[in-house]
């Protein structure tokens, strides 16, 4: 290999710098906006739907149906995983990416422009359920291929930060649907409910335009194209995967369980629940979960940087039995019923516990399938874990406190189980910060780096 002169180096490692900037914000831009698009349907499930789409009789029979639709793209969020993953791993990250925002982002903005149950009857809650199914495809396989594209441009040694990032897309994506539905709900009521909430739906296209344009404009990550140009491609992916990755499978699923279900209670369950059973009205409490989740997304890098130090395994353990620990304190704390506990409660569970496990989930997943089933394995542990505890753990503490007369006390215990069952996992994987990428993290010379990473290293 021929020498390289300190002018070169030094232009190739800022066109390296420059590349993988550009991938990590192409990531967490594209990941903010899917979120966004998908969290504005969990908070409005219960202060909307239940109303404009599911009328009842009985409020809580409302509530359990807009939940259930909360909760139903959770368990279609696997197959999308597996179609887009399929696709991620055969033909690339980046055209995934555009598939999926742009699924997800069509669908969001026809939920915007549904007719209430009282202008179309019956079909209300069938269109709407069946867009609802359509986000589900589409963030299934969004996750995945955001964090794939800030993980495999990530420099030596920044893995756990750059993996971090994309993570940031989950809670920004919250906080701006959070923003955007307290700004609507300072309308009056009968206004919010006409035409108000449609409007964060509406303007979402604006963000998937500038989403996709910012995703076209970026290259296909090093390690999948070395792993095509070496032909390492699997012909059928999730075949691959559960044949020789299941063990991975499974301890992806136990550690998304205990990421994803005290995160719903922390955001989304707590706005029917303070509403309906504590006597707060909206504002409040979605000022709580904003304030608690701008924390959370300040402290999710600072988390991701310092596991390339300390290990993913400790930041997770240490976060995971906090919001154990954390469980009954949390709904004791609720039950004083001051704005300021209120929000205080929501600021340590959601904002500071919650960001250390979430900060290191992303990295962890893909250190422990190889390049050729990243996706496809990081995607299904993900999805399959939040199908089983994420979309329906708002669902399950509602039946829980209904079929124990309104006692907080078995949602307690049920985040608390779901935080032991996720701790079983960890203990049974390996601290990964130190294993090398097939490609952008090869052991090499400073001018071997250098070409591997541009793309131009000639095969022998």
């Amino acid at each position: 290999m021929g020498s390289l002169n300190g002018g070169n180096i030094h232009a190739a490692k800022a066109r390296i710098k420059k590349t993988s900037t550009k991938a990590l914000v192409a990531s967490l831009i594209g990941s903010s906006i899917e979120w966004y698009d998908y969290f504005l349907y969990g908070t409005l499930a219960a202060l909307v739907f239940n109303k404009i789409f599911f009328p009842t009789i009985d409020p809580v029979v409302g509530l359990m149906l807009a939940y259930t639709s909360f909760a139903l793209p959770f368990f279609i969020r696997p197959l999308g995983g597996v179609i887009f993953s399929h696709i991620g791993d055969k033909i690339g990250r980046k055209k995934t990416l555009v598939l999926t925002l742009g699924l997800m982002g069509g669908a969001t903005v026809l939920i915007g422009l549904l007719p209430s149950y009282e202008t179309i009857g019956v079909w209300a809650p069938i269109l709407l359920i069946t867009l609802r199914l359509i986000q589900g495809l589409g963030i299934g396989g969004e996750w995945g291929g955001a964090l794939l594209l800030a993980v495999e441009y990530a420099p030596k040694g920044k893995r756990g930060f750059f993996g971090s990032v994309p993570q940031m897309g989950v809670t920004i994506g919250l906080l701006l649907g959070t923003i955007s539905i307290t700004l609507m709900t300072a309308l009056p009521d009968n206004q919010f409910l006409a035409w108000g909430w449609r409007v964060p739906f509406i303007l979402s296209a604006v963000l998937v335009l500038l989403g996709l344009w910012i995703r076209k404009g970026i290259d296909e990550t090093p390690a999948f194209k070395e792993a095509k140009e070496s032909g390492n491609i699997a012909k059928v992916p999730i075949v691959d995967t559960f044949r020789y990755h299941w063990k991975s499978v499974l301890i992806a699923v136990g550690l998304k369980a205990g990421e994803t279900a005290p995160f719903y209670i922390f955001s989304t369950f707590i706005i029917s629940y303070a509403t309906g059973h504590l006597g707060f009205t909206a504002t409040p409490v979605l000022n709580a979960v904003t304030i608690g989740t701008l924390i959370t997304t300040i402290a999710i890098p600072f988390m991701g940087a310092f596991s390339d130090k300390v290990g993913r395994k400790p930041l997770f353990i240490w976060g995971i039995v906090a919001i154990v620990l954390y469980a009954f304190p949390y709904f004791y704390i609720l039950s004083l019923g001051s704005t300021l506990w209120l929000t205080i409660a929501t600021i340590i569970g959601l904002g500071i516990l919650w960001a250390p496990v979430t900060a290191v989930l992303g990295t962890l997943f893909s250190e422990i399938f190889s390049t050729n089933v990243r996706y496809t394995g990081v995607t299904v542990g993900y999805q399959l874990g939040a199908a089983l505890a994420g979309g329906t753990a708002p669902l399950i503490a509602t039946a829980l406190m209904n079929g124990f007369n309104n006692s907080w006390v078995p949602v307690a215990v049920y985040m608390m189980v779901i935080g032991l069952l996720s701790l079983f996992a960890i203990f049974n994987t390996r601290e990964t910060k130190d294993l090398a990428f097939e490609s952008n993290e090869i052991e090499s010379t400073e001018q071997e780096f250098i070409l591997i990473a541009q793309g131009e290293v000639q095969k022998s």
